[in-house]
Formats: structure tokens, sequence, C-alpha cells
């Protein structure tokens, strides 16, 4: 199981004379430049930044954990251009991003992080050189790549071990201040709960541990052990779903717990759909009608 044993693994590589190169790069990301909402002839640099995104993201260590080759995160960067201004190299872009976990014991795939970013704008030519520096980030979109990536790689490990990816966002608490410092827009601190500052400072806020919590109860004791007991484990998410309501109480105008009923809503609702207890069931439904009522068409197929 990737990561089942990262704890033991990372002591034992501590104290071992394993070689540094036996182990890989954290991403596998594939990236995708979608500019058809651009009209212009020149087209290289929409190839140059695709190659070179992709070459970033997989190619960085962003960490010291040591991850197999095997091991690596699978992640998608959507990249929509919605505006390209050539004689300033400026780009305005949405980005949808999801990262995705293997669930032990079947050859399912869980999202394990998504979102939808619409301001993921910066400035870009063809023969930029990507280069990230801890401290040192001067260029919007090394902060950008920077960002997601410590928010995949904590988000992955949060549902590995309890509070496991904590360092993770500490790193992406640090590139979203010299994001802020640069004046693109969707780092400000307290401007927005939905931007990438506001939903990070909430899902470390010390109230929100809650959220934490169901994250990995949800898939190491959930899902990880479906296919083997597959009852038990889903009794284990329905209870686990009052820290779900917990979180999405904690604070004010968070959105921290609908973001993850957004992108596991269709396996929410697979999970209790036509099975589990009717107290599970209606468990399962109040909770997620009180998070998002405007998904209450796919909640009601819980009850079925």
């Amino acid at each position: 199981m990737k990561h089942s044993v990262y704890f033991l693994f990372f002591l034992a590589f501590s104290f071992s004379p394993v070689c540094p190169t036996a182990f890989a790069q954290e991403l596998e990301a594939r990236v995708t430049i979608n500019h058809t909402k651009v009209e212009t002839t020149r087209t290289e640099v929409f190839d140059a930044l695709q190659t070179k995104l992709t070459d970033f993201l997989n190619n960085q260590k962003w960490t010291e954990i040591p991850f197999r080759e095997n091991e690596k995160i699978q992640c998608n960067f959507n990249i929509t251009v919605n505006t390209y201004k050539q004689e300033e190299n400026s780009f305005e872009c949405t980005l949808l991003m999801n990262s995705i976990r293997p669930v032990y014991g079947s050859t399912y795939n869980t999202v394990a992080y998504a979102v939808n970013d619409g301001n993921f704008t910066f400035q870009f030519t063809e023969f930029d050189q990507l280069q990230y520096q801890d401290n040192q980030i001067d260029n919007n979109l090394v902060a950008l790549l920077a960002y997601y990536a410590y928010m995949i790689i904590g988000m992955d490990l949060d549902t590995m071990a309890p509070m496991g990816g904590t360092d993770c966002f500490h790193m992406a608490e640090d590139v979203a201040q010299a994001g802020d410092n640069m004046g693109f827009p969707g780092w400000k601190p307290f401007g927005d709960s939905g931007n990438r500052f506001g939903l990070l400072n909430d899902y470390m806020d010390g109230s929100m541990e809650c959220m934490r919590q169901f994250n990995y109860i949800y898939h190491r004791q959930g899902l990880d052990r479906m296919t083997e007991v597959p009852d038990s484990a889903r009794a284990t998410i329905a209870d686990a779903l009052e820290l779900l309501h917990q979180a999405n109480t904690a604070k004010n105008m968070t959105r921290v717990a609908q973001l993850f009923t957004e992108y596991k809503r269709d396996e929410l609702v697979n999970i209790f759909s036509k099975k589990g207890t009717n107290e599970e069931k209606e468990k399962a439904y109040e909770v997620l009608f009180a998070i998002d009522a405007s998904q209450n068409n796919e909640w009601e197929k819980i009850k079925k």
C-alpha cells in the first residue's frame, strides 16, 4: 500500500546506508493547457508552458520524504487560458487540479484533493527557466506550482497518518506569504475564505483539527478496509461523519468541509446507496445535506 508504512519506512531510511538515488520525486503530474479561448497564431508559448510546468512539478524534490517510483502521487493540472497578453507575457487562467490516492486491496483510486482556482494568474515566456528555492520566491508561477505541490503532498499524507501533512502545509503557508508579497490575486490573507490562503488557513486552524482527523479516518480506517470488511468500514465512515459536521460548524464561512463533499460527492453516495443500515444512511444524509443542501438530489440517493 502506498505510504501505508511511511513512518516506519522513513525511520528505517534515516538510519540506513540506502543510496538516496533509490528514491524518486513525490509527484507524477500531468499538465494540460487549453488555449482555445485565446486568438493567436503564436502557440509555441503554450506548448512551452505545458512542457516546463510538467518538468518543474515532476523533477523537483519537494520534501525529504523517501518516495519510491511506484509511490509517486498522481495528479492532474488542467489549465484553461482565459486571457493572454503577448506584449506583457501575462496569463489569466483557471486551474482545475486533482490528486488521486490508491485504495488498499482494490484497483480503485480515490480523489485525495481537488480545487478550482479561478485566479491562476502569472507571467511567462517560452524561454523562462522555472526554479524553486526556499525563501527566495519572486515568480508567481513558481509560487503557484510550489503551493499546490505542497498541498497535494500534505493532503495525501493526511490520509495516510493522523496530521501527517503538517510540515507540508507549513511550507505551503510560507509560499502563500511569498505569493501575497508579489501582489497577484488569490493570495490575500483574510480577503477571501475560498482563496488559496483562506482554504489553507482554515484547514490548519486548531478548531478544524476534526476535519483532519476525519480525513484520516475516512481514508485509512474506512476506504482502505472496504474490500476486506465493508460493513465495518462503512460504519466507521458513518460515525466519522460527525467530525465532518463539526468541521463545517467550527468556523463561520469556512468552505473546507463543503469542498470535501464536492470532490467526494459520487463516492459518498456510492458508499451508502443500497448499502448499510437505515441508521447509517440517515446519519450520512443529514450531515451531507447540512453541509451542502444544493446537492440534495444526490444526497437523496443515499436513502434508497
